[in-house]
């Protein structure tokens, strides 16, 4: 069975605007290897016309090594979007999802491969509150931004972790991986 696994960027105060963090060479090395050792990635609409921007570096590098690395990984993994106001996508690694979330996901964690990333902070607390995620990845970063949107705002399960692992960028980023406690 396949995993599902939730990674996300987030302030030491629990702010996920995607104009606040560290996105450093480092990061996003750690970021491409993570999608190398996933077979797809699960997007709402407004992350992934965030994300459409790799697309547009794929193009058109930077010159930054491991900006251009990511962008092509970004490129190459499949990616699966959730909307109800998209109608198309033209990116050829993306399609709209033909289910809904929770059906989608299970469909998906039935299948035989590598893990399963949510990237969007909405399906991964839908998830959450769905208990479809099996790991937990919060890359925490040393700011405290004091305003804008929650990370688990909208949680209205508790949740049990288990701390399985952690990594310490040179930033100060500390991603901390949680495995999600079942209830037997």
């Amino acid at each position: 069975m396949t995993k599902i696994c939730a990674a996300f960027n987030m302030t030491l105060d629990g702010i996920c605007d995607h104009t606040t963090g560290i996105a450093d060479q480092e990061l996003h090395q750690h970021y491409a290897d993570l999608l190398r050792t996933s077979d797809t990635i699960l997007y709402g609409r407004k992350t992934y016309q965030l994300m459409e921007y790799w697309k547009n570096l794929v193009k058109e590098p930077s010159g930054v090594k491991e900006m251009d690395d990511f962008a092509i990984v970004m490129d190459n993994i499949p990616k699966i979007v959730f909307s109800k106001t998209l109608k198309e996508i033209d990116w050829e690694s993306a399609k709209l999802s033909d289910k809904g979330l929770p059906d989608k996901v299970e469909e998906l964690k039935q299948q035989i491969g590598k893990n399963i990333l949510v990237g969007s902070r909405s399906l991964i607390i839908q998830l959450l509150n769905l208990n479809l995620i099996d790991e937990l990845q919060l890359s925490i970063h040393p700011i405290i931004e004091t305003k804008g949107l929650e990370f688990f705002e909208n949680l209205n399960v508790r949740k049990d972790l288990k701390l399985i692992k952690t990594k310490v960028f040179k930033s100060g980023v500390v991603t901390l991986y949680y495995e999600i406690k079942r209830e037997d």
